[in-house]
């Protein structure tokens, strides 16, 4: 599933390619998404120009004159600059065609993802406006986490990765920020330290700033705006290696699951 960095790499892509540009047709070839894709959508878009591609948590927003454009990528979609014309493949199941001649095309299998048009300020959707801060703002830190967790019984990993608390902090990498901060992820959220948090806030910015310099983490699906896959899976410790020797003390990786998500951890390192 693209998580923030696999989301920030696609803005990234795709912005130099669509910033400035005027929409001069769109073809929905799919409406059935998460969500029906609005069918009034090519009368909005067709003759607008896109100022700037933001994100906020996984969710991409092209804000244009009168109004926002946002995209999820879902489970497995993706979002790419592709030349007019290209061949389409079975799952391409919108294209926005731009004036210089590029597509900004959106491909999903599953189709979980969605394509909405927001009219007002974005950031006061219903999908946006209670999400948790930034974890590469400065509204993120060790003492936010600290107050937040109070007496809770959560497991730590789940507490993290909700995004009331702070978005973006998806399973590859709540496995790999609590394994360098050396937090066993069943440990209870209310149950940890401040210094400990601090800690953990600063290993999830850090893990988070390096898959996105190194284009995201490709386990399946994903690709960035401009085709390529992310190498970030060539620096993980621990996601994926159950079984394994721990890089840190040599011992065997231990695998649970919370929540149908897969959980690998150093049972000597975390604690």
């Amino acid at each position: 599933m693209p998580e923030l960095p696999e989301v920030e790499t696609t803005r990234k892509g795709v912005a130099p390619h669509v910033v400035g540009q005027c929409v001069t047709a769109v073809v929905v070839r799919q409406p059935k998404l998460r969500w029906p894709v609005p069918a009034e959508l090519p009368g909005l878009l067709v003759g607008q120009r896109i100022e700037a591609v933001e994100r906020r948590a996984k969710y991409l927003l092209f804000r244009l004159a009168s109004g926002t454009l946002m995209i999820h990528l879902g489970m497995s979609g993706s979002l790419r600059i592709v030349a007019s014309g290209a061949e389409l493949g079975a799952h391409d199941h919108a294209d926005f065609q731009l004036a210089n001649g590029n597509v900004l095309r959106y491909t999903d299998p599953r189709r979980f993802g969605a394509i909405l048009w927001l009219e007002g300020e974005a950031f006061e959707h219903e999908l946006l406006k209670n999400l948790g801060p930034e974890p590469l703002s400065e509204g993120f830190s060790g003492e936010l986490l600290h107050s937040l967790a109070g007496q809770r019984k959560v497991p730590v990993k789940s507490f993290i990765m909700d995004g009331h608390v702070v978005v973006g902090v998806g399973n590859i990498y709540a496995n790999e920020a609590l394994f360098r901060a050396g937090i066993h992820p069943k440990r209870a959220a209310g149950r940890i330290s401040l210094s400990r948090y601090q800690r953990l806030a600063k290993e999830i910015r850090e893990t988070l700033a390096e898959a996105i310099a190194s284009g995201g983490t490709t386990l399946k699906d994903f690709v960035g705006g401009d085709g390529k896959p992310g190498y970030f899976k060539q620096s993980l410790q621990v996601y994926g290696r159950a079984g394994q020797p721990c890089v840190l003390c040599g011992d065997e990786l231990k695998e649970a699951r919370f929540g149908q998500r897969s959980t690998v951890f150093c049972s000597r390192c975390q604690r």
